[in-house]
């Protein structure tokens, strides 16, 4: 992929159940010669892919940073989760675009059998329709699998999301 064009930034490496995960960035005409690259040589391995030429940059910026326990202390949080990498950024862009929410965390693959999972805060109403958006964009990819609203997060379990998602690193940093 990297030989094929001139990307920005890639970042790769292994992910639990023994997948292989690629994340590449660039301009658009760049990352998409890459891609192509990518699922050329990857071939019948590859289990999805997603090409997003405009992904909103909180996408970007929760993939990157994480979950913020400030933005999910709001009226309601809307979770959605795939079976895909690819499904949950694109899932994550297309919610963020439909509605004013702000999206908290997107979790990708490891340590979670390679599923992904992204959540939206917001009003209730607006992480309603981010979640129908996001829901709608995973429809090609055949990779939901679970999307839910919860109104009035509890500020506990916000605190909990906001903190690191690991349960294991959670248990360790208390004891």
């Amino acid at each position: 992929m990297v030989k094929s064009s001139p990307i920005g930034t890639i970042y790769a490496g292994t992910v639990h159940p023994g997948k292989y995960l690629v994340l590449v960035s660039g301009d658009t005409a760049s990352v998409e010669v890459a891609l192509a690259t990518g699922t050329a040589t990857g071939g019948a391995h590859v289990s999805d892919t997603v090409f997003l030429p405009d992904i909103h940059p909180d996408v970007t910026a929760a993939i990157v940073g994480g979950a913020t326990g400030a933005s999910l202390a709001r009226e309601a949080l809307g979770i959605v989760e795939t079976t895909t990498v690819a499904a949950v950024i694109d899932a994550a862009d297309a919610g963020v675009k439909a509605a004013e929410v702000a999206v908290s965390s997107v979790r990708l693959a490891d340590g979670l059998g390679g599923k992904g999972y992204v959540l939206f805060s917001g009003t209730v109403a607006e992480v309603e329709a981010a979640v129908e958006a996001a829901v709608a964009r995973t429809e090609p990819h055949e990779a939901l699998v679970r999307a839910d609203v919860i109104a009035q997060l509890h500020e506990e379990m916000a605190e909990n999301l906001g903190e690191q998602l690991r349960f294991m690193k959670r248990v360790e940093t208390r004891g």
